[in-house]
């Protein structure tokens, strides 16, 4: 049984910084394109940043580029997201997601259906 739980959430001013944390289990972070999500309220969930399984390549969302860093420790069989000069906006649950399948391909994407498993989500929040 796949479970992610997410981990790091919390509250933080304009310009300050946050390490979210997705711990897996049932799956090997390695194996599997993985990525972090973002839900505002009233609105779809959008995608933050995506890695893959293999080569470690990323892709991020424009709102983010530049600020937000997506990476995984294999040894902890766990997924992160840096998020650095945080800006109000950025105030959203946080997901973290795993493709359905293990992979070697380099593919990356941003689109939710293209993942099955889904953690519980954590709360952030950015005051200015």
């Amino acid at each position: 049984q796949v479970q992610l739980v997410e981990s790091g959430g919390g509250s933080v001013q304009t310009g300050g910084s946050l390490r979210l944390s997705c711990a897996a289990s049932g799956l090997t972070v390695s194996r599997y394109r993985m990525a972090w999500f973002r839900q505002f309220p009233g609105k779809e969930r959008e995608g933050v940043a995506s890695i893959s399984p293999s080569g470690g390549r990323t892709t991020y969302a424009d709102s983010v580029k530049g600020r937000f860093t997506i990476s995984r420790d294999n040894a902890k069989n766990t997924l992160y997201l840096q998020m650095n000069n945080m800006k109000p906006e950025d105030t959203a649950m946080y997901y973290c997601a795993a493709a359905s399948s293990q992979s070697w391909s380099s593919w990356v994407t941003l689109a939710s259906s293209e993942y099955s498993y889904w953690g519980q989500g954590t709360q952030v929040t950015v005051s200015s």
